[in-house]
């Protein structure tokens, strides 16, 4: 996947995991496409060493959920380093 698709899909990916996870994120969409691209990453690292699944199509529903699982891993650190600080 290039790195154009890989930005559209973490933006979309980030969005989806915060209409999701219950409470208030802050951020804006700028946050959420670069919390969603680290999740992206992460849930297509954890998706390919768990299950062997392939993250290089982005029109595949593995691509979209691994990116949508890890966007809402990261997005939970994320809501727990930040309410620490607040």
């Amino acid at each position: 996947m290039g790195f154009i698709p890989l930005l559209i899909l973490g933006l979309i990916a980030g969005a989806i995991a915060k209409a999701i996870l219950p409470g208030r994120q802050g951020g804006g969409w700028i946050v959420t496409m670069l919390l969603g691209v680290v999740g992206a990453l992460l849930g297509g690292w954890i998706g390919g060493a768990l299950f062997d699944v392939d993250m290089s199509k982005f029109w595949s529903f593995s691509s979209w959920l691994w990116a949508v699982i890890g966007s809402l891993i990261v997005l939970a650190i994320w809501g727990l380093v930040t309410k620490k600080r607040a």
